[in-house]
């Protein structure tokens, strides 16, 4: 072997050792893999760095400490190393596909293969037939040097077959892993039983060892994504369920003071008490609603609830409350129950009557990333640090905007006095 070759040879050796040893300690601390596939690769990828150390040792002794007995000894254990991962991958194959291992064809086929392949190789090492290795460093191949690849050909094409037949049972990465581990290797196999590629044949080694630490962490990708999926789909329903005792849970003086105002409006107003009872009404429908809302809804029927709300409590305060309307932009969704309770804290929390009327403003605006709402009262202000069940709503707000749409909540003193409350909807929300 010339000195390039050997340097070459020696990188490709370096480069999958390095790769099985971080693979394997990779399988040792991963959370997603079963336990038998934690064995499996472990086992594997050990297989792959002793088939590296003695790739390593075989360079060293070419280039150091050559002798035949030595280097014969190096070649056989390197070998047999060589068709053992091949042969483990349709075991691996056949337990991804829930197929019993012990009893299955293939498996019995590969372990024949195995044990011919083993033969074959003692019988090597008593007979010039199939390889000799000269005192000058050659290698030459026997006669019969084909019949020894022929096994591990077999494996690689079984292998293969076995994952194309399989290609249903499969999900498209392991599959695809299947694939780019075992048809370079097949290949490669191919060309060596009439030339020498050793080197190449090494290269398909790191490609399968690649291929089969992709799929480890695809896998395990996949694992976490579909448990932050399922970790956002519970925070949802938790959300929605707060959202529904909110609503359940109504403040009863609330209920008590509009039912009065309209029992006193019915002799001294009928049309405003008539107009009372419908926005009551439209608020309760609306409530309600929006709890069976499992999606955004339209920003227009949030801002319906929200005027049907806030007319019953101006009935109630009369002069003491003003609302101001600037929404020009209301082509966008946002989760239910979200700008009436931020209006509602707003009258609860901030309204002062030793403070003088109290305003309120409702503005929407488009903006380059999306939507914006924005609520802003003259009351007495939001405390962070005083922050309890009083504002149990903002949190569950954020919260639901955070999961159904990408959506943000922030919270800011106005700089008049009173509380500046700005809900961001981005673009991606579905469009009315």
């Amino acid at each position: 072997m010339s000195d390039s070759l050997l340097i070459y040879y020696s990188a490709i050796i370096s480069a999958a050792l390095m790769l099985s040893t971080v693979s394997m300690w990779v399988c040792s601390i991963i959370p997603g893999l079963d336990r038998w596939s934690r064995k499996f690769f472990r086992i594997y990828f050990s297989i792959l760095i002793l088939n590296c150390l003695f790739g390593l040792l075989e360079a060293l002794t070419l280039a150091f400490f050559f002798s035949v007995p030595l280097m014969n000894c190096v070649l056989v254990v390197e070998t047999l190393l060589l068709i053992l991962p091949q042969s483990m991958l349709a075991i691996y194959l056949l337990h991804l596909c829930n197929e019993p291992i012990r009893t299955s064809r293939i498996f019995h086929i590969i372990l024949g293969l195995w044990i011919l392949f083993f033969v074959l190789l003692i019988i090597s090492t008593l007979s010039s037939a199939f390889f000799t290795v000269t005192p000058d460093k050659t290698f030459q191949r026997g006669p019969l040097y084909p019949l020894l690849i022929l096994p591990m050909l077999a494996t690689t094409l079984i292998t293969l077959s076995g994952a194309i037949r399989r290609r249903n049972q499969l999900s498209h990465k392991a599959f695809l892993s299947f694939f780019v581990a075992v048809l370079p290797m097949m290949v490669t196999v191919t060309f060596h039983m009439f030339t020498d590629v050793t080197g190449l044949i090494d290269l398909s080694s790191v490609v399968a060892a690649l291929a089969m630490y992709g799929l480890i962490l695809s896998d395990q990708i996949e694992q976490d994504r579909q448990h932050q999926q399922e970790i956002a789909r519970q925070q949802l329903e938790i959300a929605q369920q707060r959202a529904s005792i909110m609503v359940l849970q109504m403040r009863p003086h609330f209920i008590y003071n509009t039912l009065t105002t309209i029992y006193c409006l019915c002799n001294q107003d009928p049309q405003l008490a008539r107009k009372v009872v419908l926005d009551f009404s439209t608020y309760l429908r609306k409530n309600f609603t929006a709890v069976a809302s499992p999606t955004p809804v339209p920003f227009a029927s949030e801002l319906d609830h929200t005027r049907a709300y806030l007319d019953v409590e101006q009935v109630q305060y009369r002069d003491s409350l003003f609302v101001h309307y600037d929404t020009p932009h209301t082509w966008f969704r946002i989760p239910p129950l979200t700008l009436q309770p931020i209006v509602e804290n707003a009258v609860k929390h901030g309204r002062d009557p030793y403070s003088g009327p109290m305003h309120i403003s409702i503005q929407t605006r488009k903006t380059d990333s999306g939507s914006e709402i924005i609520v802003a009262d003259n009351g007495r202000g939001y405390a962070p640090e005083e922050d309890g069940n009083n504002h149990i709503a903002l949190k569950n707000i954020q919260q639901r905007l955070e999961i159904m749409c990408g959506g943000s909540l922030s919270i800011t003193p106005n700089e008049g006095g009173g509380t500046v409350v700005t809900v961001t909807i981005p673009d991606s929300t579905p469009k009315e």
